[in-house]
């Protein structure tokens, strides 16, 4: 087993300079190509306990609509 020294353990404090440059936006591009956050309203978030309930009523809501317009896709 590896002995942990001075270098292995987190500091109390870090100093900006500690850290690096950092670059701003980095993984914004795959994080929004991966990601798919919408925010609810707290009215709305309380009537749907899950994302499978939001989902649900969301594709519900689309083949009613899409019914009532004439219009069936599946």
């Amino acid at each position: 087993m590896k002995k942990a020294n001075d270098k292995d353990e987190l500091r109390s404090e870090y100093k900006r300079e500690d850290l690096g440059k950092g670059e701003r936006g980095k993984y914004y591009q795959a994080y929004k190509k991966d990601h798919n956050i919408v925010l609810l309203r707290p009215e709305v978030a309380k009537a749907f306990p899950s994302d499978e309930a939001v989902n649900d009523a969301l594709l519900s809501l689309i083949e009613v609509a899409q019914n009532a317009a004439g219009f069936i896709k599946r």
